[in-house]
């Protein structure tokens, strides 16, 4: 340890007990903050504390706290605190520091022993300086000149290196100018070095634990991430949701928080929370990880691994080319000198060659007219009406000749079956499979050793296709049944997938569009009615969109004519 000389000066009794008095209730405050570090899930807080009670136990006016980068082998400022000069930086101050890491070896790759926090990382000696101005071995010229362009006076250090269980050097904590009771600056004593380098080893600690917790957290979240990319792999459209989602879902949260009347008053959320909730969502669709991809993709009716419609045009290529035959063999009954016998064609030898034609004509009409009804019907929509379900029926019935020559209907019971879906481009079990996701979500988080606050991710996420009227899947819960946030997770699901512009079937609805279909979901039972008021009132849909939504899907929105807004 580098230590200045400090001169003896004799105490009487009275003194001895006040300073064994202070002493003591130093002791207790350490053994306070001890406990409240270990307390604390906040990095940036947990670290502002330490400097903070750094500063308090040895009476400093100045604290700064390092931590190390092994990779850079540097020092970071991390928090800056100055009381003199009203500086707080770094931690949750919302201020940066402005200073580059101090590093720990110099251009010729030797250690830097010249900066007093360097020397402290690199031995892991505590340095006590009495007066940097006079003191020797240390480069103090960036503290000099801080003090020249602020008018502050640097004059004693105390830097102590903090070392955690493993005893590795972590960072360093450096106190600047230790008061006495009359507010003069005095040089830090023995017992304020030893109190401070206590405190750096419950700190070190703590921070070390609140690091691995937070790598722990990020590895989690990476996680994750991986299942999701898996998804996208399979599914870019699915992989777009699941980005989403999680993001409208915090924002409806976020809002639904800020509510201070009504049914949602008392909802709140802390960080824990937050977080708890921010793992549901993007881990609300990882069962679709199971999900073929070709139900996941499938862009029209007909889709499998390629869309059969041009199968069926081939089809109607083949009825216009018999059509075309029929059409000169009875035009051969009407000229039999000049064209090979043939089969006669309704009018027979009596016909008219000019009605004939135009049957023929009428007859190309109607078959490029059904090609593009089908066409059509393939792409799929909200809802296909009874007498277009008949016409597909209707065509389903022509017959034609396939390559071997065999005579078959026109669409197989599987087209027919498609073609006629009434909603969507998923067939009933299609839509069964796509459905079972959300079991396989339960199933897979259910499964993992969850801790205490992340215990609810299953329930949130598993609970975002149920409806308050208790006819949602897979459990048939009911509103009373379902927490706050799974029922905003379902409010979130829904809007996305209405204003998802990436979909392989359908294009992104305005947000008018989107709203009034959500509007009729809250009056249906289908979604919560309080958090869907929320959602319009704090206009989260608005945030949303300008973050996600096309120019053209913005639309200016009366929420007046939204089916069950209730301001």
């Amino acid at each position: 340890m580098k230590t200045g000389k400090v001169n003896a000066h004799p105490v009487d009794a009275h003194v001895q007990r006040a300073e064994m008095e202070g002493l003591l209730n130093r002791l207790a405050d350490l053994n306070a903050i001890g406990a409240s570090l270990s307390s604390e899930r906040n990095l940036g807080k947990l670290l502002e504390s330490i400097v903070g009670a750094a500063m308090k136990i040895t009476r400093a006016d100045a604290g700064t706290l390092y931590l190390l980068d092994a990779e850079k082998q540097a020092l970071t400022f991390e928090i800056l605190h100055n009381r003199s000069l009203g500086i707080r930086m770094g931690g949750t101050s919302g201020v940066a520091i402005p200073f580059y890491p101090i590093h720990l070896t110099g251009k010729d790759g030797r250690p830097n022993h010249a900066m007093v926090v360097s020397h402290a990382a690199l031995s892991g000696e505590t340095v006590n300086i009495p007066d940097a101005y006079i003191a020797e071995g240390f480069d103090f010229s960036g503290t000099k000149k801080f003090d020249a362009k602020t008018g502050y006076h640097s004059r004693s250090f105390l830097a102590v290196p903090m070392r955690d269980h493993e005893h590795e050097v972590i960072g360093v904590v450096q106190l600047i100018n230790a008061l006495d009771a009359t507010g003069k600056v005095r040089q830090f004593s023995q017992d304020d070095q030893k109190l401070l380098e206590s405190l750096t080893s419950q700190a070190a600690i703590a921070v070390r634990n609140q690091r691995l917790i937070q790598h722990l957290e990020e590895l989690f979240e990476a996680f994750i991430q991986l299942i999701n990319t898996a998804i996208d792999d399979k599914s870019p459209y699915t992989g777009g949701h699941c980005a989403r989602v999680p993001v409208l879902t915090m924002m409806l949260a976020e809002a639904a928080s800020r509510t201070a009347a009504g049914p949602l008053k008392d909802f709140s959320l802390t960080d824990q929370d937050r977080y708890e909730l921010k793992m549901a969502g993007l881990l609300h669709d990882c069962g679709k990880i199971t999900t073929p991809v070709h139900v996941v993709d499938k862009a029209t009716k007909l889709h499998t691994l390629f869309d059969r419609i041009h199968l069926i045009d081939t089809r109607f290529e083949v009825l216009k080319r018999d059509a075309e035959i029929e059409m000169l063999h009875a035009l051969h009954e009407l000229h039999p000198s000049s064209s090979p016998v043939g089969a006669g064609m309704g009018r027979g030898k009596s016909g008219d060659e000019a009605a004939v034609r135009a049957q023929y004509a009428a007859r190309l009409r109607q078959l490029d007219d059904d090609r593009e009804f089908l066409r059509n019907s393939n792409i799929g929509g909200e809802k296909m009406s009874d007498p277009d379900v008949e016409r597909v029926q209707r065509i389903a019935r022509y017959r034609w000749r396939n390559a071997a020559g065999v005579e078959a209907d026109f669409l197989s019971a599987d087209e027919l079956e498609n073609l006629t879906i009434r909603a969507g481009t998923l067939t009933a079990a299609e839509r069964e499979i796509i459905n079972h996701h959300i079991v396989v979500t339960i199933k897979m988080l259910e499964s993992l050793p969850w801790p205490k606050h992340l215990k609810r991710v299953p329930e949130y996420a598993g609970g975002h296709h149920e409806r308050m009227d208790g006819k949602g899947y897979p459990r048939g819960l009911t509103r009373e049944q379902m927490s706050v946030q799974a029922r905003l997770m379902g409010i979130a699901d829904i809007f996305e997938a209405l204003t998802a512009k990436d979909r392989p079937y359908k294009e992104g609805k305005t947000l008018t569009e989107s709203l009034t279909i959500l509007g009729k979901f809250k009056e249906n039972g289908h979604i919560d009615p309080d958090l869907f008021d929320v959602f319009i009132r704090e206009k989260v849909y608005l945030d949303y969109a300008r973050k996600f939504l096309a120019p053209e899907q913005i639309d200016a929105v009366d929420e007046t004519r939204i089916p069950g807004y209730s301001p």
